[in-house]
């Protein structure tokens, strides 16, 4: 039995808003006895073994969560997916999975796209951005890589930072028929209080409605002593540029443990989005993620 399907009654109870539900979009796991994770040896407090056993959303109830792929080395990267699946099978809060391919191989990733693609509860595909430089957005053979996404009906996770947004939005363009899921608002100058550039770059971003954006990561690009207010603008920006219902609930743990723990992170969050209408507030919470990702959160009988 598919885990992700509900019953009627959970269905239905799901349909009149009778449960709240949280959809975490954006958590990663990883063994490092399994795959190598070079990034780890940089942050060593978070250099062991984080599963779904570990996940602690305080008192936020989560009924789902999407995996994204952590940046183990490119050979170890399928095997990272179906280990994932196989915590899936286990525990059904894990509905879906961001997996990596390599498009940057262009038309040469075609065949580990389809791989990627036919693997269980792969939902989207990730290859990191955040560390390359301009040209490597705007090559010609990134671009098809991408597009081949389209073909799978997956989208992609499009990880940068706030210097790459320009280039972000011509790699966009080019993929007209690719759906985008911007992680962690393009990581903004959060640490440095600086707004007016980062809100211009992502208003070119967001005028393509094939662009989605996730609430999440902002934690760890803010000072070390960063209080609510740091972070809410940009979050109201995302919200006003995206709109709710092209935004997501996202807590990118256990990176942000660094900074904040899940619990306070959605509080801020669902904080932002308590003068919405119910609509609204549901999208943020886990309508957007389960229509781009083609996901069911995992409703509980009783």
């Amino acid at each position: 039995m598919d885990r992700r399907r509900q019953s009627g009654g959970r269905a239905d109870a799901l349909a009149r808003g009778l449960i709240v539900v949280l959809l975490d979009a954006h958590v990663h796991f990883w063994d490092p006895g399994a795959r190598r994770y070079a990034w780890l040896a940089e942050v060593p407090s978070l250099l062991r073994r984080f599963g779904p056993d570990d996940y602690d959303s305080g008192a936020h109830a989560v009924q789902g969560m999407i995996f994204v792929q952590a940046d183990c080395e490119p050979d170890e990267a399928l095997g990272e997916a179906r280990w994932v699946a196989d915590l899936a099978a286990i525990d059904p809060r894990v509905v879906g999975i961001v997996a990596y391919a390599p498009l940057h191989l262009g038309g040469g990733a075609r065949m580990a796209v389809a791989s990627v693609a036919g693997q269980p509860r792969v939902v989207g595909v990730r290859r990191l951005l955040q560390d390359e430089p301009a040209h490597v957005l705007r090559d010609p053979a990134l671009a098809q890589g991408v597009r081949l996404l389209a073909d799978h009906g997956l989208p992609f996770d499009l990880c940068v930072r706030h210097h790459q947004l320009r280039a972000a939005a011509d790699l966009v363009a080019a993929c007209p028929d690719v759906t985008f899921v911007l992680d962690h608002l393009g990581k903004p100058p959060v640490a440095a209080g600086e707004i007016a550039s980062w809100r211009d770059d992502l208003a070119r971003l967001a005028t393509s409605g094939s662009v989605f954006c996730k609430l999440s990561g902002l934690a760890t690009e803010a000072a070390p002593d960063w209080r609510r207010a740091d972070v809410r603008p940009y979050l109201d920006v995302a919200l006003d540029l995206f709109g709710p219902q092209r935004c997501m609930l996202g807590s990118d743990w256990p990176v942000s443990t660094l900074a904040t723990t899940v619990e306070a992170w959605f509080d801020l969050v669902l904080e932002s989005v308590a003068g919405l209408s119910p609509d609204e507030r549901e999208a943020v919470r886990h309508a957007t993620a389960s229509s781009v990702y083609d996901v069911t959160p995992y409703i509980e009988e009783g």
